[in-house]
């Protein structure tokens, strides 16, 4: 069994924000996945969500469930990540003033992610966007 499911998100759409990670959990929920891999899945993708929201000019989170695991395939269409080192790095950020007055942009979004996948895969190109392949493994429950 495999299921795709495609997500659009829109920039700077902070009234939408969150809307396609709780739709993934749901999706999660109805497939019976382990509730530990939904709550780290669901992490990962509201943070993808939030980057795109708001440094991604837009992209797609394409959520893949097949008997191996889950795999949440993340594209933007915004400037690339100029370092992405550092941007792995808690508590760095380059989220706009008016982003952190609204309480986003406290540069855990990556950490995060990192924390929360069994293994990811980041492919950023300054003035092309930036790939984003998070995995998570069915096989065993963990937590």
């Amino acid at each position: 069994m495999t299921l795709t499911k495609e997500y659009r998100i829109k920039a700077g759409d902070f009234e939408k924000a969150g809307d396609a990670s709780l739709q993934i959990k749901t999706t999660l929920k109805s497939l019976d996945i382990y509730p530990d891999i939904i709550r780290r899945a669901a992490i990962c993708a509201y943070e993808s969500e939030m980057n795109i929201v708001m440094h991604g000019g837009g992209g797609t989170i394409t959520l893949t469930v097949d008997d191996s695991g889950i795999v949440l395939e993340v594209r933007d269409e915004g400037p690339g990540i100029e370092d992405v080192n550092l941007a792995f790095q808690e508590g760095y950020s380059t989220a706009l003033m008016e982003h952190r007055e609204m309480g986003f942009g406290a540069g855990m979004g990556l950490p995060n992610i990192k924390k929360s996948s069994d293994f990811y895969e980041i492919n950023s190109k300054l003035g092309k966007g930036t790939n984003l392949t998070i995995f998570f493994w069915q096989n065993r429950e963990s937590g």
